[in-house]
């Protein structure tokens, strides 16, 4: 931009991009448990990691949002390939999280897991600011979008929109796809959970069976829905009646009448039953799955809870193998 003689003059054009965005699952959390320093510790590792990653596959980083992550493939030079390169570099930055919990073992904190979103559509991108301070960024609906696909995912997942997959076609290894309607969107849209690419890349994710177990003695829960930062204000009960490394089967009361919370809802729960093997305080966050279970229970996926909690849950599925 700085070589060409409009590289600097503000305004915009309407572009065709792949938009890329990525977020640490529960790390808010995390961080508060954590003084300053470790917390900017941990954030400038994984951001170095990931910034690696993201140049070997020439996205441009459009900005740190925290332990967010905001990529455009396309601009400000497209490329035919772009959504391509998007999806493989999703999918290496997924493996990296290798090496980055291996060092998160070392300084003895708790793993990070991240979600990837991508989608493709028409964005205005250019110089916005003043002549005070610019930044080349984008602005549109399908910036939007990208952020709520994103926000579909659970740790290690990555999912693409309907447009995305349409560009790269049979390349992408798919895992699944829903029909979810995000915020602003009047009518449902499918994505798609990507599982690796093939070709030139050939980078595959490698997934772990869930395995479940039920509990002995079921475990009462309360929980609410929540979007974003709005949390629901009608509680529900229930209880926990079978666990696997990373997700429970949830039972609800019968005769509730919220019903079973929608698939890729978000969860705060708290647990009601007094237990050593799941004593400790404080709010455990979850997200609602799409597998069918049995009339009146849902599967959930834990994001993130208190270091005593996830001690005792692992030590409790422990105990069930």
């Amino acid at each position: 931009m700085l070589e060409s003689p409009e590289g600097l003059k503000l305004g915009g054009e309407r572009r065709k991009i792949t938009i890329f965005t990525s977020d640490l699952r529960g790390f808010t959390a995390t961080a508060e448990r954590l003084s300053p320093e470790e917390v900017v510790k941990v954030l400038n590792f994984y951001l170095h990691h990931m910034a690696e990653v993201i140049t070997k596959y020439k996205g441009t980083i459009d900005e740190f949002m925290g332990d967010g992550i905001l990529v455009l493939f396309g601009a400000p030079t497209p490329r035919e390939d772009d959504a391509t390169r998007a999806i493989a570099c999703a999918v290496d930055m997924q493996l990296a999280m290798g090496a980055v919990n291996e060092q998160m073992a070392e300084w003895g904190l708790p793993k990070l897991e991240m979600g990837i979103g991508i989608n493709t559509g028409e964005v205005v991108v250019g110089n916005i600011g003043s002549d005070k301070r610019t930044k080349y960024g984008i602005v549109g609906s399908q910036v939007n979008l990208t952020y709520r696909i994103e926000s579909y995912t659970l740790g290690g997942q990555i999912f693409i929109s309907e447009s995305t997959y349409k560009e790269v076609g049979q390349l992408v290894k798919i895992d699944g796809e829903r029909q979810v309607t995000p915020k602003g969107v009047k009518q449902p849209i499918t994505i798609y959970e990507v599982g690796g690419i093939g070709g030139e890349y050939n980078l595959f994710l490698s997934k772990e069976e869930e395995v479940f177990f039920s509990l002995t003695e079921e475990i009462s829960i309360q929980y609410t829905v929540f979007d974003g930062k709005h949390i629901n204000d009608n509680l529900s009960k229930g209880s926990l009646v079978k666990l696997s490394a990373n997700r429970a089967l949830v039972r609800t009361i019968p005769g509730a009448t919220n019903g079973i919370p929608l698939p890729l809802s978000n969860l705060k729960l708290n647990f009601l039953t007094p237990s050593t093997s799941t004593e400790g305080s404080g709010d455990i966050y979850a997200k609602v799955l799409v597998e069918s279970a049995e009339q009146g229970s849902f599967y959930i996926g834990f994001t993130t809870m208190p270091p005593s909690i996830k001690a005792g849950l692992d030590e409790l599925y422990q105990s069930l193998k």
